[in-house]
Formats: C-alpha cells, sequence, structure tokens
C-alpha cells in the first residue's frame, strides 16, 4: 500500500473521505486487497493520501459499516471480507495464508524498510551498493544498441548455456584474470544472485551447510535459507576469512560448500591477501569443500590490480566462479557467469533453463559487443578513477566528523567502507532517525546480528553533495544519541 500512486482529487465536488472510501472498496472487492491483508495505521493512510487523520477515520467507520474490514487490538485493521465473501456460500481462498506458508522466507523487515525507501527520490542513500545512474553508461549504450543489417542478434531463446559467441568472449576476459576455462564450462546466468539460487537448487540438499565470512552478504538474502540450508560464519581478519577453523567446522558440521567474497567483501570491502587466498585453496582442498567465489566487485580496484582470483589458482576443479557486469556496467542488464567443472555447469543449465528459458538475448548481445570491443576495460579505467575521487571525498569527511565517534579502513576498491561505532548506540534506533531525517543507512545487522554497532558506507551511488550533506548530519545523529 505505500506504492499507491492515486490521490483524492481534492478540487472534486466528491467529498474527500467518499473518494478514498470508494478507491478502498474498489481494492478490495477486486480482489488486490484480500481477506487478511492488514490495512496501515490511521497516520499512515493520512500521510499516504495527503488528508487529515479525521479523514481516514471516517473512511474506516464506512468500510466497517459494510462489513469489509475490522480492527482488533494488538492485531489493527485487517480486510475481512468482500462482496464474493458477502454474497457466495463458501468463502474466497484466503490468500493470506498462501503468503504465510510459503516456501521462500521473506527478507527481514529492515531490508524490507531499505528497498522501499529506496524507492523515495529524495532519499539520501549512503549504503546503496552500485553504481549512481549518473556513472552508468547510458548514452554509449544506446549507441551499442544500433544495430545494422550485418550484425547478427537473436530473439529467440538462446543455447542452455547462454550464448555461443558470449561465452567465447567470457573466456577471452577470463584469461586475462588467470582463469582458463572453455566455453563449455562457462553459464551465463541472469546475474550473481541468480547463480547462487541455481546452486543452491542445484547441488545441495535441504538441511545442506554452507560457511561463509562472516559478516557477509549471504545473511542479506534468503537464497540458501530458502532452500532450509544452515549458515555457519567464520571470522575475518584484515587479510580476509581465518581458514584455520575450515577442516574442523567441516567435519563437525558436515559442511557442503564454503561461500567467499575475497576481492572488496560485501560488507567490509576487505581484500583477501595473496598468501591467504593460497591457504585457503590449501586446505578447502584437504577438507574436500568446494568454494563458491564470488568476484563481482573484482574488476573495481583503485590503485592497484588484487591478487589473482582464487579459481586462477585452482588445478582441482574445486572453485565455482562467479562473475557479473552488474556492479561494473550495468545493474539493469542482468547478466553475470559461473565457471566450474562441465557436470556442474551442464547441471546448472539445466536448472536455469527449467526456471527462466535462458538470460535476456539483447543483454546478453549488449555485454558481448563491450567486452569484445574494449569498451569495457576503458569504462573501467573512468569508473576506477571516478571510485577513488568518491572514496577519498568519503574518507577525507570521515576524518574531519567522524574521528571522535567510529573506526574504519580505507577500501583498496569495491564501493564500501565498514564503518565500527565507538558508542554502543542501536544502529536500529540510528536507522529509524535517521529515515525520518531522509538518509537511508545499511546497518551492521543485515550482515550479522552482532554487528549491532556497524554501518555499511557506500561511495559509490550518492551524489558527493548528498554523501557529504549525509554524512555531516549522519555525525549529529550518532552523538546526538551518544
Amino acid at each position: 500500500m505505500s506504492e499507491l500512486e492515486w490521490k483524492p482529487q481534492k478540487n472534486s465536488s466528491v467529498p474527500l473521505h467518499q473518494q478514498i472510501s470508494d478507491f478502498m472498496k474498489k481494492k478490495i472487492m477486486n480482489g488486490e486487497w484480500t481477506i487478511g491483508t492488514k490495512i496501515p495505521p490511521q497516520r499512515n493512510l493520512a500521510n499516504l493520501f495527503q488528508v487529515n487523520r479525521s479523514t481516514i477515520v471516517i473512511v474506516l467507520e464506512e468500510l466497517a459499516a459494510d462489513g469489509l474490514i475490522e480492527s482488533k487490538v494488538g492485531s489493527g485493521t485487517r480486510v475481512t471480507n468482500n462482496t464474493w465473501s458477502l454474497l457466495a456460500s463458501t468463502p474466497p481462498p484466503d490468500w493470506f495464508s498462501y503468503v504465510k506458508s510459503c516456501i521462500h522466507k521473506p527478507n527481514i523487515s529492515i531490508i524490507q524498510e531499505i528497498n522501499k525507501a529506496e524507492e523515495d527520490s529524495t532519499m539520501i542513500r549512503l549504503g546503496t551498493g552500485e553504481l549512481s545512474p549518473d556513472l552508468l553508461p547510458n548514452k554509449i549504450m544506446g549507441q551499442t544498441l544500433q544495430i545494422d543489417d550485418e550484425q547478427s542478434l537473436s530473439l529467440g531463446y538462446m543455447e542452455p548455456k547462454g550464448s555461443l559467441s558470449l561465452r567465447k568472449t567470457v573466456r577471452a576476459y577470463l584469461r586475462t584474470k588467470g582463469i582458463e576455462a572453455s566455453p563449455e564450462s562457462i553459464l551465463i546466468v541472469s546475474g550473481g544472485l541468480q547463480a547462487l539460487q541455481l546452486i543452491s537448487l542445484g547441488l545441495l540438499n535441504r538441511g545442506s551447510t554452507i560457511l561463509h565470512e562472516t559478516p557477509s552478504y549471504l545473511n542479506s538474502v534468503h537464497v540458501f535459507q530458502s532452500s532450509e540450508m544452515n549458515l555457519l560464519g567464520i571470522s575475518m581478519d584484515k587479510e580476509g576469512i581465518k581458514c584455520d577453523s575450515i577442516g574442523r567446522l567441516k567435519r563437525q558440521h558436515h559442511a557442503s560448500l564454503l561461500y567467499t567474497i575475497p576481492t572488496f567483501h560485501n560488507p567490509t570491502g576487505t581484500l583477501m591477501s595473496e598468501r591467504r587466498r593460497m591457504e585457503l585453496i590449501d586446505v578447502c582442498q584437504k577438507a574436500s569443500i568446494p568454494i563458491i567465489e564470488d568476484d563481482v566487485y573484482g574488476d573495481l580496484w583503485i590503485e592497484n590490480p588484487p591478487p589473482k582470483p582464487l579459481k586462477a589458482n585452482d588445478t582441482q576443479g574445486n572453485v565455482l566462479y562467479i562473475g557479473s557486469v552488474s556492479k561494473t556496467l550495468s545493474p539493469g542488464l542482468r547478466i553475470g557467469w559461473i565457471v566450474g567443472p562441465e557436470p556442474v555447469i551442464n547441471r546448472l543449465a539445466d536448472i536455469k533453463m527449467q526456471t527462466d528459458y535462458g538470460s535476456s538475448s539483447l543483454s546478453q548481445y549488449a555485454v558481448e559487443k563491450w567486452l569484445a570491443s574494449g569498451l569495457y576495460s576503458d569504462f573501467l579505467k573512468e569508473i576506477r578513477e571516478e571510485l577513488k575521487y568518491r572514496r577519498d571525498f568519503t574518507i577525507k569527511i570521515l576524518n574531519e566528523y567522524f574521528s571522535k565517534i567510529a573506526t574504519w579502513s580505507i577500501p583498496k576498491g569495491g564501493f564500501y567502507i565498514w564503518l565500527r561505532l565507538e558508542s554502543d548506540i542501536s544502529t536500529k534506533k540510528l536507522f529509524d532517525l535517521a529515515l525520518r531525517e531522509h538518509i537511508l543507512l545499511n546497518p551492521g545487522m543485515v550482515y550479522d546480528k552482532n554487528y549491532f554497532n556497524h554501518l555499511r558506507l557506500s561511495y559509490s551511488f550518492a551524489s558527493l553533495e548528498q554523501l557529504e550533506e549525509g554524512l555531516i548530519r549522519l555525525s549529529q545523529l550518532i552523538k546526538t544519541l551518544s
């Protein structure tokens, strides 16, 4: 209901309460607001429809009198009937119970709040993990998609593993990272998140245990949890995930996989050292535990290229490598890839065909053009310069306004600064307070419940003016709560 575009017409001859009542009745009677749907509180409805609260009181009284809604102390107001249920001898489906019993778990409430708040164009988004729309190559992308008669573009379904031409181009791109992979061992997917979904569906049993860094991106998405799998965190230091407990945890919990973001980790921004990468590969090979390497930030280094991906030193087919252009070129294209042993890729390709019949052929065409033409590498040079400027700009503000209230490390690439607050203030309270001030944060507890005094700051999305204003105001809010 927070996404309604309709508003009552204040210059209409029809009273405001009648307009709103008719609108809500229509939603209920058309089945858009089904039985069990919760009606927002009066104050929220007044803000939503931009009317006085007294007008909303009249509306709700009318709907209750018509038998369409019912209020109960402690559970709020819900839709209890519609036209069908009032006239028919049998009630309509209770869709609310279907929603509550679905297999896929809902996002945690604070993630849902973040997703809703991101729709507000007035919000200063200090945690959003993507490039600013101003940095995306919209004009050049438009030119790329101007196709002449001699260019081959298929608008039909692609091969199960994705366009062969794109997979050959990705193979050449991966070689620049030290990864050797044939087109047969590459699967084109609709972004890194789908790669994780396919792995959870195609390779793991219910109840499997996944090892991961803590904090972790996996805790902010319910890909594995919705398949009834268990997540087990392993602590990190400045070099990345600690390896000494992996073998023991694998044996104790029969762990199936280890998930890692070694390059510009989400949310901490940590860059795993080359020494730790070699140690991780060795430990996991000895423990017979495969690795999922998420390298979606790998191209976003600032001063110096990072160490080679884990996959570049994988001689036993132990690493499933995930790459994507969603963090670099365009989140909207939804194109990424999984690299792994052919039997695994064949299995995941089969699952993908069952779920979506392949990623967008138009998006695959665009990504191939960018990778093959050199446009992508040229664009990355510009983005790295922009990210360096934004990172340094943000660090300067932090040094001036946060030196006594927080600590942080300077990232060597990616989007994120992992801010640790010195005081034990609740970041949930800080989140709520900042949201009322139109500042959107990503609290650390989104990535692990134990990181209640951390924030994931992003310097990639907000404008420089918004970064400065938002961070200064954030420092004031922190001092107020302290």
